[in-house]
């Protein structure tokens, strides 16, 4: 029998090659005035920006070269209102999705930016609704396209911390598996093992039900198969795969919840600048393991063992090798250690301390204390 559960996604989601030439035409319909976020290139842009303007639209530009920080946000913020902009347009991985997602709730909004932020601030509800927003994805991991919150850096506190709304999802997602052509090798696999962590997390937390099964199940191996190929060579029908499976994962953790990969993975971010992608690529085989030894539900017990025996077929390796062989495959293709990402390791029992308290790590299926947090990072560093 279906569990109960509820559905949250953006107002509407095109899926396919092309569907970036479709954008114009939305956003003309409903303001002549628009923001475009992109990254530190303009030129990844420049097809967009010029089907804007074709289309008889003011639009004015904003530039985010990182995972954004308050800063940004207050600085996009300001540009928006002197603008009098009326629609935001992301275009660009989950840090430039995220920037435009918290510029167009923040517009409208009365207070201080922090007073509207988790844990560093009073995470005082919006008054208003955001400005219409377009979320268009360049990368295969985070799947911010379709959930419901934006992820600010603040320096000052050494944290990271959620700007959260239900009315944050964005109005439009546009999910143009072509923009990930050709991305380079190091950011596919930072993003893809991102885009399997948040495929597997929702799966095995004690919030999962039948709509994100349904989405996980599937997807698990669909990533597995089309990351593993594309170490090996550019091939578009896996850039496909690992498009279809990022927007999964989005759907999965804003419909369920995450786990202690995300619930360390938020606190290390803030305490250096390592991509948030890799943090959890490096995690993930030990985060799974010490799930595995320390879960009390037989449900959960059952999901995490089906995870590693899908890991050991992948890899043809024995049950007991199959978390150890994620590792070795991952850093064999590059991906370092949480050392080699440039954690520091006095960073590591305070990511353990403030990871307890993370809205990830709710949901994840067994109670770890701080100790065993902080014994998974001496692993993983």
């Amino acid at each position: 029998m279906p569990s109960l559960f509820s559905v949250f996604s953006a107002g509407e989601i095109r899926f396919g090659r092309g569907q970036l030439d479709t954008v114009a035409g939305w956003v003309a319909q409903r303001s002549e005035r628009v923001m475009l976020v992109h990254g530190s290139s303009s030129a990844r842009a420049a097809v967009l920006l010029g089907q804007l303007a074709g289309a008889g639209l003011d639009v004015h530009t904003f530039s985010v070269a990182r995972e954004p920080s308050l800063e940004d946000i207050r600085n996009g913020v300001e540009q928006a209102r002197e603008a009098s902009i009326e629609v935001i347009v992301s275009l660009g991985g989950g840090a430039v999705i995220d920037a435009g997602k918290a510029i167009a709730a923040l517009v409208p909004a009365n207070g201080s930016i922090i007073e509207y932020l988790e844990v560093v601030g009073n995470g005082r509800l919006l008054e208003s609704a955001p400005l219409p927003f377009v979320a268009i994805p360049t990368t295969a991991g985070t799947g911010a396209e379709v959930t419901k919150n934006a992820v600010i850096n603040v320096p000052e506190q050494r944290r990271k911390v959620s700007l959260r709304d239900k009315r944050m999802l964005p109005d439009l997602a546009v999910v143009d598996p072509s923009l990930t052509d050709r991305t380079p090798r190091s950011v596919t696999l930072a993003s893809g093992l991102d885009a399997l962590t948040q495929v597997i997390e929702p799966y095995v937390c004690n919030r999962a039900n039948t709509f994100t099964d349904m989405l996980c199940r599937d997807a698990i191996p669909r990533a597995m198969n089309a990351l593993r190929t594309l170490m090996e060579k550019e091939c578009a029908a896996s850039r496909d795969e690992m498009a279809w499976v990022s927007l999964c994962g989005g759907l999965a953790l804003a419909n369920a919840g995450l786990g202690v990969i995300h619930g360390l993975a938020g606190p290390l971010g803030g305490l250096c600048d390592a991509p948030h992608g890799a943090l959890c690529g490096t995690l993930l085989p030990y985060g799974l393991e010490l799930n595995l030894e320390n879960v009390a539900s037989e449900e959960s017990l059952s999901r995490l063992e089906e995870i590693r025996d899908a890991l050991a077929l992948s890899f043809s390796v024995p049950t007991t090798q199959a978390f150890t062989a994620l590792a070795d495959w991952s850093h064999r293709h590059g991906l370092g250690t949480l050392r080699e990402l440039g954690v520091p390791y006095e960073a590591l029992e305070a990511a353990a301390e403030a990871a307890l308290n993370a809205s990830s790590i709710r949901a994840n299926p067994a109670k770890l204390s701080q100790s065993q947090l902080l014994s998974l990072l001496h692993k993983a560093w």
